[in-house]
């Protein structure tokens, strides 16, 4: 009853009914008077509301707010457009929602697999470099899984497949159990003939969801809360459409300078890997060590759900610090027309 307020990331809500914030918090069993708010800025959008919430905690506005996103990819629909007014005499074509509203460039006509193809060729990172990136990623999260990192990062979800079936119980991310190692060197380019971003060095197409509450220092005294972390700072950067691959590189200086701090300052960086070469060009740009990046995996290996990825790595950013007595970490994610967010967190106790 003391959460006043949700924001939550959606970023393709066709078919998902209205207000999809407010359904997450109905559904959940919250007080009916909670406010809610859907954000969309794309792959960014489950970060974005946390600076939301930040900004309305830190504002006097608000004391106990929910951030989060979600995304089921799997159900977003086929649009056939045109059919609202009528059809005509010949064929008409069914527009995948997924790519339309979600994958693509809308400025350059494009999918985006095709800006992480020209992000490759600037910065000079070849196949060989995004495939040992992608192996890297799966073994850093299957380690991560095997070892118990993401025990208290995950909750449980139990699914009916059929009617009069027993539910399923799903406890881990299902995509780094099911990888192929072995042929992830051998897959066709996905977007250019002779590119070098496959599916397999490319993040995946996953249903997931990610929420945290967020308090007010007063109101965690008041009530005697031991808080995980504090959001020290966050920033925004855009550049053109095409380069939304290394926005990151932008944001997290502005989102350093926001919290004080220098790179020096950071212990753990995640980089939502949207693309294997968007890690890389990141970290090249910041000039910042892989051994200290995605420490327990990225999207390639665990998934990317588009309006739940920035919350979510922010989450297994707390969880790299508190698996390596870390302090500060750094968490960045590009996103869609060219932007990026970023965000600095300090982690408690």
């Amino acid at each position: 009853k003391d959460i006043e307020e949700a924001f939550m990331g959606n970023v393709v809500s066709s078919g998902v009914g209205q207000a999809p914030a407010r359904q997450a918090v109905i559904y959940a069993g919250l007080e009916l008077g909670t406010d809610c708010t859907t954000v969309n800025k794309v792959c960014a959008s489950g970060m974005k509301t946390v600076m939301l919430s930040s900004l309305a905690i830190s504002s006097g506005y608000r004391d106990v707010v929910i951030a989060g996103g979600m995304e089921s990819m799997s159900n977003i629909p086929y649009y056939l457009p045109g059919a609202r007014t009528g059809y005509r005499l010949g064929n008409n074509t069914v527009v995948d929602g997924l790519i339309n509203d979600g994958l693509w460039d809308i400025y350059n006509n494009q999918h985006m697999g095709n800006c992480g193809e020209a992000c490759a060729t600037k910065f000079n990172i070849t196949r060989e470099d995004q495939d040992a990136f992608a192996i890297q990623s799966y073994e850093r999260a299957t380690n991560a899984w095997n070892t118990g990192k993401f025990d208290n990062e995950v909750a449980p979800i139990s699914i009916t497949l059929k009617r009069g079936a027993e539910p399923t119980l799903v406890t881990r991310d299902e995509e780094p159990a099911g990888v192929k190692l072995d042929k992830l060197r051998t897959l066709k380019p996905a977007f250019m003939k002779d590119g070098t971003v496959t599916a397999a060095n490319a993040s995946k197409l996953n249903d997931g969801a990610a929420a945290m509450v967020m308090v007010s220092g007063k109101y965690a005294r008041e009530h005697n809360l031991k808080p995980l972390f504090k959001v020290r700072g966050f920033g925004d950067a855009a550049r053109d459409p095409v380069e939304f691959t290394v926005a990151p590189s932008d944001a997290v200086p502005r989102a350093l300078k926001h919290a004080g701090m220098s790179l020096n300052d950071v212990h753990f960086h995640e980089i939502n890997e949207a693309f294997s070469v968007v890690a890389l060009a990141n970290a090249q740009l910041l000039n910042l060590d892989l051994a200290k990046v995605n420490v327990h995996g990225g999207a390639v290996a665990l998934g990317h759900p588009i309006g739940a990825s920035g919350a979510r790595i922010i989450g297994t950013l707390y969880n790299v610090l508190k698996a390596n007595d870390g302090t500060i970490g750094c968490a960045s994610i590009c996103n869609g027309g060219g932007a990026a967010s970023a965000i600095v967190i300090e982690r408690l106790n």
